[in-house]
This record gives C-alpha cells, sequence and structure tokens, in this order.
C-alpha cells in the first residue's frame, strides 16, 4: 500500500476539439444566408483564436456560434477571453480571442492557501502552471477536490484533476 496519494491540478483544454469547433464555425458560416457573403474568416493560431469579419452583427453572431458549438463539444467557456473588436484593412472588424491554458502562479498560491486553510495534513506543491496535492489519505484528496471545485467558480479558468494516484 502506498504511503501516500497524489493528484495534479490542471487547467486545460482538448486542442483537438477546438480544432473540430473552428470546423464547425467555418462551415456554418459559409453556408448560412445571413453570413455567406460577409467573408467571415476564422482561424486558429497556438494561443488565440482569430475572427475578422464585416460588421458588428455577424462578428455577435460568430461568437454565438462558437459559444454554442464549444459547449455542444464539451469545451468549458472560461477558455475563451474575448478582446475587444478593432477596425482593420478594408473597414473590417478583427477580433482576437485569447485561449485560457496553465495556472498562473496568482491562481496557483490562492489554490493551494484554500486547500491548507481547510486540511492541515495535505501537502501542496506548484509545479510550472499545475499544482501537485499530496496526502496519506484519499478521503483528504477527496475533499481537497471539492474545496478545489467551489474555489474554481470564483475563478476565470477551468479546473481539471489528473493523475490521481
Amino acid at each position: 500500500m502506498p504511503a501516500s496519494y497524489s493528484f495534479d491540478v490542471v487547467s486545460d483544454f482538448d486542442r483537438q476539439e477546438l480544432v473540430n469547433v473552428v470546423d464547425q464555425i467555418q462551415r456554418e458560416v459559409s453556408q448560412r444566408y445571413d453570413l455567406k457573403d460577409s467573408k467571415t474568416e476564422v482561424s486558429l493560431e497556438s494561443e488565440e483564436l482569430i475572427i475578422v469579419t464585416a460588421s458588428e452583427m455577424t462578428l455577435k453572431a460568430v461568437n454565438d456560434i462558437l459559444l454554442q458549438k464549444a459547449t455542444k463539444r464539451k469545451l468549458s467557456l472560461k477558455i475563451f477571453d474575448f478582446q475587444d473588436a478593432v477596425t482593420s484593412a478594408g473597414n473590417r472588424l478583427k477580433q482576437i480571442v485569447i485561449l485560457r491554458k496553465g495556472l498562473t502562479q496568482d491562481i496557483s498560491k490562492k489554490l493551494s492557501k484554500a486547500i491548507r486553510d481547510e486540511l492541515k495534513k495535505i501537502t501542496v506543491s506548484i509545479q510550472g502552471d499545475s499544482l501537485r496535492v499530496t496526502g496519506k489519505s484519499k478521503d483528504e484528496l477527496q475533499l481537497s477536490i471539492e474545496i478545489l471545485k467551489k474555489q474554481e467558480d470564483k475563478l476565470e479558468i477551468p479546473l481539471q484533476f489528473q493523475n490521481y494516484r
């Protein structure tokens, strides 16, 4: 029997599902009568989504489609950080949507403190953009997951729990 148990807390998303969402958006934009002639472009970069379209109305429609398709593919809507739209070349609108991934130092410290304040026998270590939670009892680890789930509502990023051993 192991002397201690652990799990990792991360903030991540399934990139392939996001690629599928972008494909679905492009397909719907090319087929919908109200978006067909807007010359809307949606491109997925490494850490952001770029939407270029003709007007504020079509931008809102594309954002709605994005949120709808992401929900259907079980992607958390918290991964999207919508920036303000700016006017670009040719009197078109360009919006950058930053994709949130990883835990920042501030969030890691906040989560670590929340666990340590309630559970004294749990060890929390910050490892880059994730947290490692270690304890001698599986029950205490389950309690720490519940504490983190309550904290997640106050955060602007989704949390996942991995490598539970």
